[in-house]
């Protein structure tokens, strides 16, 4: 979807890496050039499910501005719609490479900002192959929020709608082990921004829990208290909002 005041536009992320845009509610569709042509495209190099824009985010207080994500491109904000794509930020800063490694190579595996993110400057979080950051000054500089947590890999990862500093992760082992950590799954949040993360396990298996949670396998709900749900490749489906379970601050 695109900006709440343009209900009829649309996003649609492709592969090989490529984003369009309707603005006729899918009637029409067209590429978005400035994405399309950008000096980086020749060095994004396909990750383990491919080349693929998987992840879109407009800001919703901004109809020019927008975030998106590419395995192995990196995270590309545009700030003025699209049209010349000269307005980018990059999902790790230098800092986090090896020397010899192009940032346009990093490969994010989820990206997440919420409407109350972007009121004022958004926070934008992505979950990347070996490292998990946090973004802010809508995405100017990054920084690692990996610290407590029981692995540095994972897809799923979800913010809460009604606080920007609150978001949760499902890790898994590694990109060799696709597998929760220590055979437990446990959900990990935070509420600081990353600066501190918790486990919140009433609920979920803790023992022979060999479970793998994909990108897109963890939902926020927009209630009041917010509710989390997230299936499994083996077919498991788990919710927070009956008794409240692994979500319980008690």
């Amino acid at each position: 979807m695109g900006n709440p005041n343009e209900p009829d536009t649309l996003y649609c992320g492709v592969e090989p890496a490529a984003l369009f845009k309707s603005t006729d509610a899918g009637e029409t569709w067209a590429l978005e050039r400035g994405l399309f042509d950008h000096p980086h495209r020749p060095q994004w190099m396909p990750g383990g499910g491919g080349l693929c824009l998987h992840t879109i985010l407009p800001d919703p207080a901004n109809p020019e501005r927008l975030f998106v994500a590419i395995s192995t491109g990196g995270v590309y904000r545009t700030d003025d719609g699209g049209k010349t794509g000269s307005r980018e930020t990059l999902v790790f800063a230098q800092s986090f490479l090896p020397p010899d490694q192009p940032v346009s190579r990093m490969g994010p595996v989820r990206a997440q900002g919420c409407a109350s993110s972007f009121e004022s400057e958004p926070n934008v979080f992505a979950g990347i192959t070996g490292e998990s950051i946090a973004a802010t000054n809508s995405g100017d500089s990054w920084h690692d929020i990996g610290k407590g947590l029981p692995s540095d890999f994972g897809f799923a990862m979800e913010m809460d709608p009604h606080d920007a500093n609150t978001v949760y992760i499902i890790p898994i082992e590694s990109d060799e082990f696709r597998c929760t950590p220590e055979a437990k799954l446990r959900v990990y949040r935070t509420k600081n921004a990353g600066e501190s993360w918790e486990p919140l396990t009433e609920g979920l298996p803790q023992r022979d829990a060999f479970e793998t949670i994909l990108r897109d396998g963890m939902k926020a709900d927009e209630n009041n208290p917010t509710g989390l749900y997230f299936g499994t490749r083996n077919g498991k489906l788990f919710g927070s909002k009956k008794r409240r379970r692994f979500l319980d601050d008690d």
